[in-house]
């Protein structure tokens, strides 16, 4: 069932910041859920660009890919601002959101990927930020070892975590993994990784034969 359409007026609009982000105050109002509408209401919104999210998975291995990079916006949590996430990156314009998962995943962590299986979308926190990411489960060979990555141009200094697809499961559910890069595909993959596993062999087994 589609939802009614609603409607929303953006009464003014002030950029009060352009760096690498973008950052706006808006003075809108929107229709309400009983009918009417609200006063004028200020809101502030921090615009991103859209993003891709790919988590690496070998199959054959049951085994994933993690990266661990200094991130500024958990400077303040009590774990420490170094996370651990999926490969994730801006989509430039022209490129195609499985073409940013490629390009990514050898810039971030120097893996070729094999088929790509596009899980879905989501965005983190639209209460505050346009950001939508498109999210990839990407099929790879793992490393034996970890290694850093990254380019040198933006100063990346990320290293690989490769790990038992069971153990990034764990995990997160221990909350050691809360980056969303991470997260949603880590989810989608444990409740659809045995499918998808099935189906990506079927595949291989049929052009072999073929």
């Amino acid at each position: 069932m589609r939802r009614p359409r609603r409607h929303f007026e953006i009464l003014d609009r002030r950029r009060l910041y352009e760096g690498f982000y973008r950052f706006e105050r808006l003075l809108l109002r929107h229709e309400r859920f009983a009918g009417g509408w609200t006063p004028p209401l200020v809101r502030e919104r921090l615009i991103q660009p859209d993003a891709v999210a790919v988590l690496p998975w070998d199959p054959r291995r049951d085994r994933v890919v993690l990266i661990e990079q200094f991130r500024v916006g958990a400077v303040d949590a009590p774990e420490g601002p170094w996370l651990l996430e999926a490969v994730a990156g801006i989509i430039e314009p022209g490129e195609t959101p499985a073409q940013v998962a490629r390009r990514e995943l050898l810039e971030e962590a120097g893996l070729e990927a094999g088929r790509l299986e596009h899980v879905g979308a989501y965005r983190a926190s639209p209460g505050g930020t346009s950001e939508r990411v498109e999210v990839f489960i990407a099929e790879v060979v793992t490393p034996a070892e970890a290694g850093v990555f990254g380019r040198a141009d933006e100063h990346e200094d990320i290293r690989t975590v490769p790990m038992a697809t069971a153990e990034a499961f764990e995990r997160r559910r221990r909350g050691e993994i809360v980056a969303a890069t991470a997260v949603v595909p880590l989810l989608w993959l444990e409740a659809h990784g045995e499918a998808l596993r099935r189906r990506w062999m079927e595949d291989h087994q049929s052009g072999a034969e073929g």
